[in-house]
């Protein structure tokens, strides 16, 4: 995860913007957006960028309007890693994915406290395995990953949730041949149903740190967010 993939397009970073809010959410400062009243929620788990990314937020407010109520944690403490900062390797060091399993557990119950009966989680690369960790233990009850980084073979073997793989053409994190891999460990895992997807001619990161004045790859990106959200629709009920 040290290469320039990671850390490429970087967001221009705004805490104000999507029609949510923040507020304190099993001890993480989390946006949150949808309606309170929705019984089902999804969890956003952001990449190195953190949660203020706009493109994210404006994610989190689409799968809002699907009937979800969505929660973007603060896994970074607001120390996202940002353009010219500290180089990666030195700041993945104090934002562990290790840590970020610890610390969405309580988020999760702070939605069951507020009423949600079920929960789906989806990372982003830094993301992807946080939620990946959450599969393997029923803490969700089903997960997406999108161009993940740090997810082995043996992550995907433990999964016990319906899970959907989203990956890129272009990518060193990830690239087809791995992902192919976890296909092949899903399908041999039949009691877990699961989705997996190959996008071409597009880079880690796809998702959301896409240009909207990039026709190609905005369509590229609402591709990505459709999938993810009929995967949702489906397990989270």
């Amino acid at each position: 995860m040290s290469g320039p993939q990671c850390c490429a397009n970087p967001p221009t970073l705004n805490p104000n913007s999507g029609a949510g809010h923040v507020e304190k959410l099993g001890g993480l400062s989390t946006y949150v957006t949808g309606s309170p009243d929705s019984k089902l929620a999804t969890l956003l788990i952001s990449d190195v960028f953190g949660y203020e990314a706009p493109n994210l937020r404006k994610l989190a407010d689409k799968v809002a309007a699907a009937g979800f109520y969505v929660a973007v944690p603060d896994f970074f403490h607001g120390d996202p890693k940002v353009d010219g900062g500290r180089p990666l390797q030195e700041w993945i060091k104090d934002h562990g994915v290790d840590k970020g399993f610890e610390e969405a557990k309580p988020v999760i119950q702070a939605l069951k406290c507020k009423g949600i009966t079920a929960t789906g989680a989806v990372g982003f690369c830094w993301g992807a395995k946080v939620v990946v960790q959450l599969a393997k233990h029923e803490f969700i009850q089903a997960a997406v990953l999108l161009h993940p980084s740090f997810v082995t073979v043996d992550d995907i073997k433990g999964v016990e949730v319906p899970i959907s793989v989203l990956g890129a053409e272009i990518d060193q994190f990830s690239p087809p041949a791995l992902v192919k891999e976890f296909e092949e460990a899903l399908t041999a895992k039949s009691e877990v149903d699961s989705f997996v997807k190959i996008f071409p001619k597009v880079a880690h990161g796809w998702s959301v740190r896409y240009n909207a004045e990039d026709e190609f790859a905005v369509k590229a990106a609402e591709e990505a967010h459709q999938n993810l959200l009929e995967w949702l629709t489906k397990y989270v009920k």
